[in-house]
């Protein structure tokens, strides 16, 4: 993958942050900072909502169907942006997590947005501010994130996508429950408890 971006942030997640448990990176990425950099400009917020999904056996996971041209991304090495269209309509955002080998990401599902705001605004027009990216297809759209950011090393200090260190959320400011928006997937992966939400204040 080549970059164009030319400015670095110190601040950047390592590797090795993501080289752990699916589960508990989606709950400490609450609170991080979300950042894709277009030129010269930054935009973004910070993280607010998350799901996990791991393995094959996990049937809400797009590994359950095993290693293809679409998931490819998950097996390969944690840190790299997975981004798939989703019932043909919207563009999502995960970051793989786990040793490579292993499929498993994490789905971005929410920001609270604290640059480029007027850039945000322009692209979710006619939406309240509350309403900007408090959904994965939306803060694609803020983003403009789409296939073409698929399988980006956001670790690496050029990548235009990126997480940075933020401040922690306390658990009494998080909420804990069942992944959504599914209507075939089978117990225990319907109900098991990997969304993660802050509290807003």
């Amino acid at each position: 993958m080549r970059y164009n971006c030319a400015v670095m942030s110190p601040n950047r997640l390592e590797r090795s942050f993501f080289d752990r448990d699916t589960v508990t990176v989606a709950r400490q990425l609450l609170g991080m900072k979300l950042i894709k950099r277009e030129g010269s400009r930054r935009i973004g917020g910070i993280i607010t909502e998350t799901e996990a999904y791991r393995g094959e056996e996990d049937d809400a996971c797009h590994a359950r169907a095993g290693r293809t041209p679409r998931t490819q991304v998950m097996y390969g090495p944690r840190g790299f942006t997975y981004v798939y269209f989703n019932y043909g309509i919207h563009w999502l955002l995960n970051f793989v997590t786990e040793a490579e080998g292993f499929p498993a990401a994490v789905l971005i599902r929410g920001f609270e947005p604290s640059e480029g705001l007027d850039i945000i605004a322009d692209r979710r027009v006619g939406r309240p501010k509350s309403q900007w990216t408090d959904g994965p297809a939306k803060l694609c759209q803020a983003l403009n994130i789409d296939q073409n950011h698929n399988n980006f090393d956001s670790c690496h200090p050029d990548s235009p996508i990126f997480i940075e260190i933020g401040a922690p959320i306390p658990d009494s400011r998080v909420t804990i429950g069942p992944r959504v928006g599914f209507n075939k997937v089978l117990e225990p992966w319907k109900s098991i408890p990997w969304r993660f939400r802050v509290i807003p204040k």
